[in-house]
């Protein structure tokens, strides 16, 4: 009898342990999996969005001049990216074959440059932009934290030197523009806010009007395309659809958060030069 209780006691022992490591080990995997979850949701701005949509995301970023930006004159820029709590961010993604993509455009979107910043290590990079005319620029810093989605940061910078007579932003009434020898025009399915919505660049030779079938990757993929709100409050920097394709169409997907006016760039490479055209649109409700 005092055989059978012992091996009771034993056998219960032996099930509450085995219990009590199941219950600990399965809360701990929840608890990783929902952490996960839980950073997968936070608001970092994706491809598409208004800019600052980036507010609760883990990173913060300087930018700062190694002295004051004159028009005419490289200017060294230091782009810095810490953590929430000031220490560097160290590591990032390439994302089309960058570590960071930097968007200048100027206050009234006439002037716009799309350039890469060298990583210099300990979450800062550099580099030297050359600012055309004097007057209010913006700047937004386009890059992936490793392991983490998309982040985009902006600055406005003034820079010293004569100031050019601002351009109004008005809608294009004819969305087909001539660059470099090349006729582009650009289609939508429809435009409206609120609603993905694909865009289509058709790239032909503006003599021959023969479409353009073999357009070369830039930046590993068919094109990049760029559109900021008149108000540059809102930044959307598209990917396309299908990346490895070599014309005429070049076929990307964007929504448009508010109406108003946009500028958008599209950027291509034929015959290994880059080109650049921008249009104007006028996105109803």
């Amino acid at each position: 009898m005092k055989k059978w209780a012992i091996s009771a006691i034993v056998y219960l022992l032996v099930l509450i342990g085995g219990y009590s490591i199941y219950t600990n080990y399965f809360q701990s995997k929840d608890m990783d999996h929902n952490a996960v979850i839980g950073q997968n949701q936070n608001g970092h701005s994706m491809h598409g969005g208004k800019e600052g949509t980036e507010n609760q995301d883990n990173t913060k970023v300087d930018f700062k001049f190694l002295e004051t930006p004159q028009s005419g004159k490289k200017s060294t820029l230091s782009i810095m990216v810490k953590n929430n709590e000031g220490k560097p961010v160290k590591d990032f993604e390439y994302e089309h074959e960058k570590l960071m993509h930097l968007i200048i455009i100027s206050k009234d979107l006439s002037f716009f440059e799309h350039i890469h910043p060298e990583y210099k290590g300990d979450g800062k990079f550099e580099i030297s932009p050359n600012f055309p005319s004097g007057g209010e620029y913006k700047l937004y810093a386009d890059f992936v934290p490793k392991g983490e989605s998309k982040i985009v940061k902006s600055s406005v910078v003034k820079v010293e030197g004569q100031v050019d007579q601002p351009s109004k932003l008005v809608a294009d009434q004819k969305l087909t523009k001539v660059i470099d020898g090349k006729e582009i025009t650009l289609t939508f399915d429809h435009l409206m806010t609120n609603m993905e919505l694909p865009m289509t660049f058709t790239i032909k030779d503006a003599k021959t009007k023969k479409p353009i079938t073999n357009l070369q990757p830039y930046l590993g993929a068919i094109g990049h395309v760029v559109a900021i709100s008149g108000d540059t409050e809102t930044y959307l920097h598209v990917h396309p659809m299908e990346e490895n394709t070599t014309g005429p169409d070049a076929k990307f997907m964007t929504s448009f958060p508010k109406k108003g006016l946009y500028k958008i760039w599209g950027q291509f490479q034929h015959e290994g030069k880059v080109f650049i055209v921008p249009f104007t649109v006028n996105v109803p409700e």
